[in-house]
């Protein structure tokens, strides 16, 4: 699938900011006044930075509203209203941390479980998609929730809870890609499958569909090749795991927390670029691109 900038802005930084907003509802860290409004801002910018990328995505921004009353069948409806009702419950909680000096605990535990549904919600747009074997798997939401708790912690400065959660990130990674690079083959998806002539033999195409370019190939096939997507893999993982760990290891530091969670960010989007790019739809069959 071609990787929309917007589509991975969207991923990347509502991830980390609904991940914030998760630990800031836990009371993590306990802040207040001055001090939460800035990590309380720092989170709906990212979140709501996010939510509004997604929305240059859609082919009529105008009707994003309309998304909204399809929740009893659509995912992308889940997660505008799991977005919404997490920004409010949190904004509520935000006003007694940041004016009052106060900790609303039901606001504030409610606000945490929307915001790691809301990730949920996320990943389930892509991970329903039976048309894109390396999205229908389950470790596509287990991707999502760990990069988001992983990123939220570093955000919120919770050393001790970052450094494990970053590891169970990295692990999810390399088993996403590993079980990734397989699922088409294994779908058992080819031309034979999809055209039904599989029983009479070998199928392939005596010609492609197209001489030129069309809808689907911009938006549905891209191909990225072996050598490019290990180095881009390589880079990614470093930048998202390894940096962000080594740095939190050494002494505690506030340059090396930014660092940290800079390293973090340039790595997570790295990742979400290749998350689309290798998507793999099967229309590519038809095309000779798969």
């Amino acid at each position: 699938m071609h990787p929309a900038p917007s589509v991975i802005i969207f991923t990347t930084l509502s991830g980390l900011g609904f991940g914030l907003l998760f630990f800031l509802g836990l009371g993590l860290p306990d802040v207040s006044g001055w001090i939460a409004f800035v990590f309380f801002a720092i989170a709906y910018g990212l979140s709501v930075g996010g939510l509004l990328a997604s929305t240059f995505h859609l082919g009529h921004p105008e009707r994003a509203l309309k998304a909204f009353t399809q929740w009893r069948s659509s995912w992308l409806s889940r997660e505008g209203w799991c977005s919404v009702l997490a920004l409010i419950f949190m904004g509520l909680y935000a006003i007694g941390a940041i004016f009052l000096g106060q900790r609303w605990g039901v606001l504030g535990i409610l606000g945490s479980l929307l915001s790691l549904l809301t990730v949920f919600t996320t990943s389930m747009i892509y991970a329903q998609l039976k048309t894109i074997p390396r999205w229908n798997m389950k470790l596509t939401p287990a991707m999502f929730l760990s990069f988001s708790l992983a990123g939220g912690a570093l955000l919120a400065g919770q050393t001790r809870v970052a450094l494990p959660l970053l590891l169970v990130a990295a692990l999810v990674q390399i088993l996403y890609w590993r079980q990734g690079d397989q699922a088409l083959a294994d779908s058992g998806t080819d031309l034979g499958t999809a055209t039904g002539l599989g029983t009479r033999g070998a199928v392939r195409a005596f010609e492609p569909p197209h001489t030129g370019t069309n809808y689907l190939l911009r938006e549905f096939v891209h191909v990225v090749g072996r050598k490019h997507a290990e180095k881009l893999r390589l880079i990614s993982f470093v930048l998202a795991f390894f940096v962000p760990v080594v740095l939190l290891l050494l002494p505690f530091n506030h340059l090396f927390a930014l660092l940290a969670v800079l390293s973090h960010l340039a790595g997570i989007a790295t990742s979400r670029w290749l998350f689309f790019a290798q998507a793999e739809h099967v229309v590519g069959l038809y095309y000779g691109k798969r």
